[in-house]
């Protein structure tokens, strides 16, 4: 727990006792509503862990202080899937129903998320991921919903943004993986809605350093814009090289992070977009305002989007016991939230407005275009949710 160390308030308390396994009832009278999280604490990216379980925390405090769900209050319980190990995220899923007896779990990353679906299927456990975004976690259990826009949606806002700028031909680069063909297969459908011409379709191998031959041939097909679906650090590599190689059309990409700019230098960020889930907090939304002041006021930084969705994801639980309350069933039973769910998938949103559960239960929310700067990001827009 060393890198909590310096958490001072309520929820740091309760983090701490969480991660012992423990959950942390609010009044000795009361049992705690339970809700389990099986994250990455520890191994190579513990920083996801870290912003997603502060984001749930700021959501359990805020909603406890309120007076909990109709006087039950809430806890967490969380577990350490170790960066991606789905060993420890199925035996984590284990112990939080056997040992702690929740029937509702906030799952991250793709892989974990895929490997505890035959148990939430099995045994009729509400899942919730906020981190993971591969079309490998769409259908695999009928109790499992997504508060991130997946990898396909994030592809079709692009399409729409181009289009909104007034370009016709698109030109497609993506790597080697069920990832790329999702998010192409996405693309191309929308493209084709919208009257729009896919010009060229190029793929690399996911660990490629080398993609001359693919540029080149974008190059060759003369698009308008580019749409770039590789992920860090190959979407800077796409940058880098579309603009060594002479072509001076826009990009759309779907990923952006500093080791991206870092790949693609500086001086070849003009014409950069980055179509993606993002949290800024803004004077008509009182929910995010309050997510903001909160989590700043807790841990003295500001919250990114994945701190939010699972702040996000917490209230979407909150919702569903008073729902499933309100119908006289037993909201302890994870089968009984889906159904309370199903019936009505709408939900307000910390990022602006409501949002709702598709039928393959990813959730449609309004996606931010940014423009990618020498440190950082400058929000140039919200596009509105879309279905296809």
């Amino acid at each position: 727990m060393g890198f909590f160390g310096g958490m001072k308030t309520v929820a740091a308390s309760l983090f701490a006792l969480a991660l012992a396994g423990q959950a942390v009832p609010a009044s000795a009278e009361e049992p705690p509503y339970k809700i389990g999280a099986i994250l990455s604490m520890s191994g190579a990216a513990p920083h996801y862990g870290t912003v997603m379980s502060r984001g749930a925390l700021t959501a359990i405090d805020e909603i406890n202080a309120d007076g909990g769900v109709n006087g039950r209050k809430l806890a967490l319980v969380i577990e350490d899937h170790k960066s991606g190990d789905t060993q420890a995220a199925v035996a984590g899923m284990n112990r939080l129903i056997t040992v702690e007896g929740t029937e509702m779990v906030l799952s991250s990353f793709s892989g974990p998320t895929v490997a505890i679906a035959p148990i939430s299927k099995e045994k009729g456990i509400l899942v919730l991921n906020g981190g993971g975004v591969s079309p490998r976690m769409v259908g695999v259990s009928p109790h499992m919903f997504h508060n991130r826009s997946l990898a396909a949606d994030l592809g079709v806002a692009a399409v729409h943004r181009a289009k909104e700028l007034g370009y016709n031909r698109i030109a497609q680069i993506a790597g080697k993986s069920e990832f790329g063909d999702a998010v192409i297969a996405a693309s191309n459908e929308a493209a084709k809605q919208l009257g729009m011409e896919v010009v060229i379709v190029e793929q690399f191998a996911t660990d490629a350093t080398n993609i001359d031959t693919q540029v080149a041939k974008l190059r060759a097909a003369k698009p308008d814009v580019v749409l770039s679906w590789p992920t860090t650090p190959q979407s800077g590599l796409v940058v880098k090289r579309v603009r060594e190689l002479g072509m001076t059309q826009p990009v759309l990409a779907m990923e952006w992070t500093a080791e991206d700019t870092k790949v693609a230098g500086n001086d070849k960020l003009e014409n950069l977009e980055i179509v993606t889930d993002y949290f800024a907090v803004t004077d008509d939304n009182p929910m995010g305002k309050r997510f903001y002041d909160d989590y700043k006021a807790a841990y003295g930084e500001e919250p990114d989007f994945y701190a939010a969705n699972y702040y996000e994801a917490v209230y979407v639980i909150a919702e569903l016991l008073r729902r499933t309350q309100a119908r006289g069933a037993d909201a302890t039973k994870g089968a009984e939230l889906t159904a309370s769910l199903l019936e009505n998938p709408e939900f307000d949103s910390v990022y602006g407005g409501k949002m709702r559960f598709k039928e393959n239960g990813v959730a449609m929310k309004r996606v931010a275009i940014l423009k990618v700067l020498d440190e950082g990001f400058e929000l140039v827009k919200f596009m509105p949710v879309r279905e296809e």
